[in-house]
């Protein structure tokens, strides 16, 4: 059994494969945190929640309760009574005053894992996941709280969420919920994160954790460009294959936070959850609030297995898409290729081209609705334009259709333009401050999805274009970030409700969408990769990954992003030089070869493409079809990164029965007198042999595993070569 409870003890037990997580119950009903790490197959132990040493519990010495209360390893932690770290609950009575304590009641343990109304949420049958709840009661507040965890044994994952109910008279309003908290010793532990902007998302950062907090947060509406729902604790050790790491990640796309703070008495506390800037929820009596999940792992065994467990835990219980485990096809965007400028032939040309050399869909991207000629204007009036789609969508789909190719649409339904019909009719739909003028961002305004008429207007759009033309994909965008908080379909005591509310709004569009068209491929987008997360992944099987498609820059985007999702989540395409992000040129090889990391497509003007690039599409193709059933399921390994060596990059894509390997190697910056480099492979079969295609060299996997592989030295800067190992 993957969940237990000695009674004696008052312990439960979490196991996962290789992990094991332990929850003590004290005498008078805290709920703490005993141990995560690698799997205990003895007994667990009451010691380590140290309730026999001073400052004891407040049973045996209630006048040194905060002492108490400002030490113990919390499951969740509240505010107001004595905990001085950083809170996970806070929640405001009736009378104003501030303060939450929840004391054990009972628990429950299920096979499966229950739904979270409203929210994104792994899932799995009774044989691969079994939950825990805990149910604690604060009885001065008539307050419910819901401490839920899910264990699936084979990807040593555990997912935490809470649940608030209202199980008493007054109203309370919640002022900060986050969803998972973990106390620990302190190992020296450095932590990892993500950072980046528009058109250089997702950078990984190390440092070591210092005394106080450090976080990452977004307070943008969105999980940002800037800072990612992810973290994780490392010990200074550990590299790809050695050392500990803890691990957070976010189902949620919005405002988050993730922090750890090193405390006083040599511990830490981690936490993650919906950030409490501008946020608090009105709990009604009677009813409840669900918070989202986090997916924490623990791997004893470094980075890589973090990074497996992860893609591992995406792939089978997060994503639902059909498109999970087949592949994309291949398509061409025209948007870096004709922005506003195209019509309805334009496309067709770049569709008959396109069918030449293997690409298998046209993608038409924003401007084909309303007087869409620049980004200033329509944003909301989702009416095809007949001056540029000529005959109407249909018959551009069919005619697309009959070259052979399928076809795809863009929508950024969430925003509405101050120059538009929507605008005009519905002034109120837009998120603004009453009596200020509302911030533009790209020349929009956000609509106001919090209102179930805006969330119906916006969806019923999206709908109406899908039904009226066989269309098989949508790029789901959204370009800017909410400012202004105010909404007119919100009464003031419900402002702060806003930001939620919207996230919410999103999921039930999307969840709407896949409802309704079941078959659709849904890749979704903001302003590049400003929304990749989880809580995306629920509804769409891949997310745009950057704006910027320069082959050097993906390098460290996408070595970032594929540190906790599956490379076949990330967005990537092949783009026409110089680079319209940095103006780089690089070989059209090495951009095929880092796009071929991730979804593959193209966004240019393949009619205008010079030949010598435009006979290697038809190879490019061919090399998708030909690897992509390894690299959308192979376990990923990353052998060095350009990022902090400053001259090369090194990844590689292995099949899960060892049979097959990929590797990648881009030399980012060419250096004179330079010698082969000894690459070290990971993942192989020691005990086996493997052929290089396209020679007859026999390799050893014990041997190129420790000893290494040598990479023959290239000529000039973004280069690159693929080398693919079959074992024999």
């Amino acid at each position: 059994m993957a969940i237990k409870y000695n009674e004696n003890n008052r312990i439960f037990k979490l196991d996962t494969d290789n992990s094991t997580y332990l929850i003590g119950i004290t005498p008078e009903g805290y709920v703490g945190h005993v141990y995560y790490g690698k799997r205990l197959e003895s007994d667990a132990a009451y010691y380590l929640l140290r309730t026999d040493e001073p400052p004891f519990t407040p049973s045996v010495n209630k006048r040194e309760k905060s002492a108490f209360l400002d030490f113990f390893p919390m499951e969740l932690s509240c505010g107001g009574i004595g905990d001085y770290r950083e809170s996970c609950l806070n929640i405001r009575n009736d009378a104003g005053s501030m303060g939450c304590e929840f004391f054990f009641e009972s628990y429950s343990v299920m096979p499966g894992k229950p739904k979270l109304k409203g929210l994104p949420s792994s899932f799995g049958s009774a044989d691969e996941v079994s939950t825990l709840e805990i149910t604690c009661i604060d009885k001065i507040l008539g307050l419910k709280v819901v401490l839920s965890y899910s264990v699936f044994e084979r990807e040593d994952v555990i997912t935490r969420n809470v649940r608030l109910e209202n199980i008493g008279d007054n109203l309370l309003k919640i002022e900060k919920i986050y969803s998972a908290c973990l106390d620990m010793d302190n190992e020296d532990f450095e932590v990892i994160t993500l950072h980046g902007s528009w058109a250089r998302e997702r950078h990984i950062q190390r440092h070591p954790v210092y005394l106080g907090k450090q976080n990452v947060s977004s307070n943008k509406g969105e999980s940002g460009h800037q800072e990612h729902p992810f973290m994780a604790l490392v010990t200074p050790e550990t590299t790809q294959t050695a050392g500990s790491v803890y691990a957070m990640n976010f189902v949620y796309s919005g405002n988050f936070i993730g922090q750890v703070e090193q405390t006083q008495f040599g511990m830490v506390r981690m936490v993650m959850g919906i950030n409490q800037d501008e946020f608090s929820w009105n709990l009604k009596a009677k009813e409840s609030f669900q918070a989202p999940e986090v997916v924490m792992t623990y791997s004893g065994e470094g980075l890589s297995k973090m990074t497996h467990s992860y893609h591992d835990f995406y792939r089978r219980h997060m994503i639902r898409s059909p498109y999970k485990d087949k592949k994309r096809p291949i398509l061409i965007n025209n948007w870096e290729a004709t922005y506003f400028d195209f019509n309805t032939e334009k496309l067709l040309d770049i569709a008959r081209e396109a069918k030449k050399d293997g690409i298998e869909m046209l993608v038409m991207d924003d401007g084909w609705f309303g007087e869409r000629n620049s980004d200033d204007c329509s944003l909301g009036d989702w009416v095809v334009n007949e001056k540029k789609i000529t005959g109407g969508l249909r018959h551009l789909v069919d005619e697309v259709n009959k070259i052979g190719l399928k076809f795809g649409i863009w929508f950024e339904p969430e925003m509405i333009s101050p120059n538009s019909d929507l605008y005009r009719q519905h002034p109120d739909w837009a998120i603004h401050i009453e009596g200020r003028e509302a911030t533009q961002s790209r020349q929009q305004y956000v609509l106001d999805l919090s209102n179930p008429k805006v969330v119906d207007y916006a969806y019923g759009c999206v709908s109406k274009i899908l039904h009226s033309a066989n269309i098989e994909y949508v790029k789901w965008d959204m370009n800017r970030q909410l400012s202004d908080l105010g909404s007119t379909y919100l009464d003031s005591e419900s402002q702060q409700e806003l930001f939620h509310r919207y996230v919410l709004g999103v999921y039930e569009m999307q969840e709407r969408l896949v409802t309704e068209f079941p078959d659709l491929l849904l890749e979704n987008c903001s302003g590049g990769g400003a929304r990749f997360d989880p809580g995306m992944l629920y509804y769409s099987p891949q997310i745009w990954c950057s704006d910027d498609t320069d082959a050097v820059e993906r390098l460290e985007i996408q070595e970032g992003t594929a540190l906790i999702y599956p490379l076949s989540t990330i967005g990537a395409h092949v783009s026409v030089c110089p680079n319209h992000a940095v103006g780089r040129n690089t070989s059209f090889e090495t951009r095929g070869h880092v796009a071929l990391a991730g979804t593959f497509g193209y966004e240019l003007d393949i009619t205008k493409l010079p030949e010598a690039e435009r006979a290697l599409i038809s190879e490019q193709t061919a090399m998708y079809h030909k690897y992509n059933d390894l690299v959308r399921e192979g376990d990923y390994y990353r052998i060095a990164s350009y990022s902090q060596n400053k001259q090369y990059d090194c990844y590689m894509v292995v099949t899960k029965d060892k049979s097959q390997a990929l590797m990648t190697y881009v030399q980012v910056r060419g250096v004179p007198n330079s010698k082969s480099k000894k690459v070290k492979l990971m993942g192989l079969d020691p005990k086996a042999s493997y052929m290089l295609e396209g020679t007859d060299a026999m390799y050893s996997g014990e041997l190129l595993m420790k000893g290494g592989f040598l990479v023959k030295g290239m000529w000039g800067d973004a280069t690159s070569r693929l080398y693919h190992f079959k074992k024999k």
